[in-house]
């Protein structure tokens, strides 16, 4: 005897939910508006699109357009940079301070308090901030030599061969208390009978974090890599606020590539090939996620 098909699989389920009425419109917002858009800016990057879209086809030749432009190929580099770094660094930091706050140290509610709060302010507040500090004539090297040291120099935001790490020092500061108060709720939820049972067999404290209670955090793990590649992937408003993509084109990010090329330089065309390649490149980082928690769900069920 054949089966229920899908359809009525999903006919049943929301005979039996309820709930899923209540989701029903939220679902067809959401797929209209995600997925419409994501196929029109696609549609748009194979045309001649300026100032209004238009539906002169041209093939591929905006993306022929895209890789043979510096800007783009600078700002691809910078992603990278910028992704690796921003992702690891946030990670290992956040991990740290939610490790070191688990030891229940005392003042904990002000110190969670204190390294929580810059995820709070916006993107432009912290650039603002940073680009302060970082600037040559009246940040951190100006009141280092304010007080004798006369060669000292930090001009990482002047310098083209430097800038992007400047803006990855303010993107840390930005996101690893976040991740910290991530990793701490997951830490706080771990068994205390493992933490028993390795004082007893006297396995150190660190020995226990990565042997053990760090594995078992692992869909926690992967749910802060995917939250940080999306604000990789969407990151304008820092790299506006500090340098504007300068000096020069050094600091361009793919994001701030995509809207000049739309608001200001009226090539709608090109800038959405370049969102289409942003993207695939969201996809191709995902897909080693999705594979692995598809093989984790497929060894749990066996």
């Amino acid at each position: 005897m054949q089966g229920p098909t899908s359809l009525q699989r999903c006919l049943l389920g929301l005979r039996r939910n309820p709930a899923y009425w209540l989701m029903l419109p939220l679902f067809g917002i959401a797929l209209t508006v995600f997925v419409g858009c994501v196929l029109y800016s696609l549609l748009l990057s194979f045309t001649d699109s300026k100032l209004l879209p238009s539906y002169v086809f041209v093939e591929f030749k905006q993306y022929a357009r895209l890789f043979i432009s510096s800007r783009w190929t600078t700002s691809l580099q910078n992603l990278i940079i910028f992704g690796a770094l921003y992702i690891v660094g946030c990670l290992v930091l956040g991990t740290l301070l939610a490790i070191a706050l688990d030891q229940k140290v005392r003042g904990e509610n002000w110190f969670r308090t204190l390294f929580l709060y810059p995820h709070a302010l916006s993107y432009v507040v912290t650039g603002l901030a940073w680009q302060w500090l970082l600037n040559p004539a009246f940040g951190i090297q100006a009141l280092v030599r304010d007080t004798g040291w006369e060669s000292f120099t930090f001009d990482w935001l002047v310098n083209s061969e430097t800038v992007i790490f400047a803006i990855i020092i303010a993107a840390l500061w930005q996101g690893s208390g976040f991740i910290m108060a991530l990793m701490l709720a997951s830490l706080r939820s771990v068994d205390p009978e493992i933490w028993r049972a390795t004082r007893i067999d006297g396995v150190p404290a660190w020995r226990t974090y990565w042997s053990v209670v760090l594995p078992s955090l692992a869909p926690m793990i992967t749910f802060c890599i995917v939250l940080l590649g999306v604000s990789v992937v969407k990151s304008y408003d820092l790299v506006v606020a500090m340098t504007n993509g300068g000096p020069g084109i050094a600091s361009e990010l793919p994001a701030k590539f995509v809207v000049d090329h739309l608001f200001e330089r009226n090539n709608i065309g090109l800038a959405m090939a370049g969102a289409g390649m942003l993207l695939v490149s969201v996809l191709c980082a995902a897909a080693p996620l999705w594979v692995l928690a598809a093989i984790r769900k497929r060894g749990a069920n066996q």
